[in-house]
């Protein structure tokens, strides 16, 4: 008889009637971890460390917002049928690219604000974001969401997985795809890379950092979103949303870094900062 074993508990812990789930307690990690990072980087950037948690006041709650409305559009019969389910984030249902998008638009208005080069900030903050994003995708293997297509044990075996992740990808007793790994450490490896490159004298332009971000994520997105189970589709069609999405995002982002490089006089490099560039209510002049 095949062993079937039990999954992990989803909830961390349990305080009377209050529960905390691991979802929320490894998103708020990786949450927590972006902005310290988004921090020191800044201030190497000519960016006081305060700007980066006053900007994060704004764009966590409005990125939380923008991620379950993206997820709760594309399955809104659902959500019209279950109301009451709309705010269950602990269950999942987070969009990351939703979150991306309302947290970019907080960006934009925040650095306008504040004076202070969005391409740069951009840049600051993007390897963080994929590092959190890396973290953020074992809240979904807890909940044993974000899954792939049915797969044998074997198959698991082979790809030297440890024990623990591959009873975690059976669920009532059939084996899956565990593309939360996938993504996870895509976005892992991206990091490294992209930090790696960042810091990289005269080599990336202002603006470049958040496009290899925008490039790399997307690639890997579009790769993994093909075997997931669970994908929102463009209502009416066969179309996987996030894949058209990272595909768009993909182009986009080659032709915008493409035509950016051909600008004359050529922006400044990543790692000039704020040199020699005035700033208001947050950006230090390190000329």
């Amino acid at each position: 008889m095949k062993d079937i074993y039990p999954a992990l508990d989803p909830i961390a812990i349990k305080l009377g009637p209050l529960s905390v789930h691991w979802y929320g307690v490894i998103i708020a990690a990786g949450i927590f971890i972006a902005i310290y990072l988004s921090s020191k980087e800044a201030e190497k950037r000519g960016i006081q460390e305060d700007t980066i948690i006053d900007m994060a006041m704004w764009m966590i709650p409005l990125a939380f917002v923008g991620a379950r409305l993206y997820y709760v559009i594309f399955k809104l019969d659902y959500y019209l049928a279950h109301p009451e389910k709309i705010i269950a984030i602990w269950e999942g249902g987070i969009a990351i690219y939703g979150g991306l998008i309302a947290g970019g638009l907080v960006i934009y208005w925040f650095t306008k604000k504040r004076g202070i080069p969005m391409w740069l900030m951009l840049d600051v903050i993007a390897p963080s974001v994929l590092l959190a994003q890396a973290i953020g995708r074992w809240g979904n293997f807890i909940n044993q969401e974000a899954h792939g297509g049915e797969v044998s044990r074997a198959f698991l075996e082979n790809l030297f997985l440890p024990e623990f992740i591959i009873r975690q990808m059976e669920i009532n007793g059939v084996y899956y795809h565990p593309t939360f790994l996938y993504e996870s450490l895509w976005s892992f490896v991206g990091f490294i890379v992209i930090v790696l490159l960042r810091n990289k004298k005269h080599l990336l332009l202002q603006g470049e950092v958040a496009l290899s971000y925008v490039i790399w994520y997307a690639a890997g997105r579009l790769w993994v979103e093909g075997m997931r189970t669970d994908s929102l589709y463009i209502p009416g069609t066969s179309i996987r949303v996030s894949q058209a999405l990272s595909a768009v995002l993909l182009i986009g982002a080659a032709i915008v870094w493409f035509y950016r490089r051909r600008d004359y006089p050529r922006k400044p490099y990543y790692t000039d900062g704020l040199q020699k560039k005035k700033v208001k209510n947050g950006g230090q002049v390190t000329e």
